[in-house]
């Protein structure tokens, strides 16, 4: 009902956002104009670790930046329920020489070092990139962001040791945010180079120089003025968001959300109910 109400088609392409500090994967979906229109914003249930990129195995931490899924990266017979790969570690990571695997977005509610939901929720977003690559397309894009890269957010955290490399995922951000439409991405000199394009025969090595790009150009996005709504309205599932966090030695869940962090002043402990509702 709500694909028909977004003049949405089922097997029509997505594209995924996560941000951490607010706990949220927006899904979004491609119209008839060819850009993309905001389908549903979902809370993700948990994740672990703190603001910035993951860097090794065993770090905890969830990655940030901009990943790639295909087919065969969808697992539904996932320990967490239904899941796919991240993709991680992707050209940018293993040019810096980071470490790890097995990065998903899942089920279960569980985090170590991926993004974690609710069965429930789990399996809608799963069955969206199902629909979408039985509808032809051949891998959605997923840009992992700290938090939503407005400029106030990045005034905000201006002092970060990760602020460069925060610089550099914006430009991916403000581009989807003026033309919906995600931008294409290349790895070059150990950077991220966005919204590029380049001779399909070129080889681009990440940790090479950067070979000649053009910058297409396109037209900002502008709804006809009766789809203002389904182009600016947002839908937002009803769900926890919590945080794994260590305490007395051991895991714990605590509810986190926007400007939180685990702090001694926010470690109550979850309610038997909720930790039941999400199978622990």
């Amino acid at each position: 009902m709500l694909l028909g109400r977004k003049g949405m088609e089922s097997g029509a392409p997505i594209f995924i956002r996560i941000f951490k500090e607010e706990s949220e994967l927006e899904v979004w979906k491609a119209r008839d104009d060819g850009r993309f229109y905001h389908y549903k914003t979902y809370p993700i249930c948990n994740w672990s670790g703190d603001l910035g990129p993951k860097q090794k195995q065993g770090d905890k931490q969830a990655p940030e930046g901009f990943y790639s899924v295909s087919k065969r990266q969808m697992n539904p017979n996932s320990s967490f329920h239904v899941a796919f790969n991240l993709g991680y570690p992707n050209a940018y990571d293993k040019a810096h020489s980071r470490t790890g695997n097995y990065l998903m977005v899942h089920g279960k509610c569980r985090s170590a070092g991926c993004y974690a939901m609710t069965d429930a929720l789990m399996e809608e977003i799963y069955a969206l990139a199902r629909e979408a690559f039985r509808g032809g397309q051949e891998r959605f894009e997923v840009h992992a962001f700290p938090f939503r890269m407005t400029d106030a957010n990045m005034k905000r955290h201006s002092k970060h040791k990760w602020y460069r490399f925060w610089r550099t995922l914006k430009h991916g951000y403000d581009h989807f945010e003026a033309h919906r439409i995600p931008p294409n991405v290349a790895v070059c000199e150990r950077k991220y180079m966005v919204n590029v394009a380049w001779p399909s025969s070129q080889n681009i090595n990440p940790q090479g120089r950067c070979p000649y790009f053009r910058r297409p150009r396109l037209e900002p996005f502008v709804p006809q003025p009766f789809e203002e709504q389904i182009a600016f309205k947002t839908i937002k599932a009803p769900g926890p968001k919590m945080r794994t966090v260590a305490r007395n030695g051991g895991p714990m869940l605590v509810p986190y959300g926007l400007g939180m962090s685990p702090s001694k002043n926010n470690q109550s402990k979850p309610s038997n109910e909720l930790l039941s509702s999400l199978g622990f």
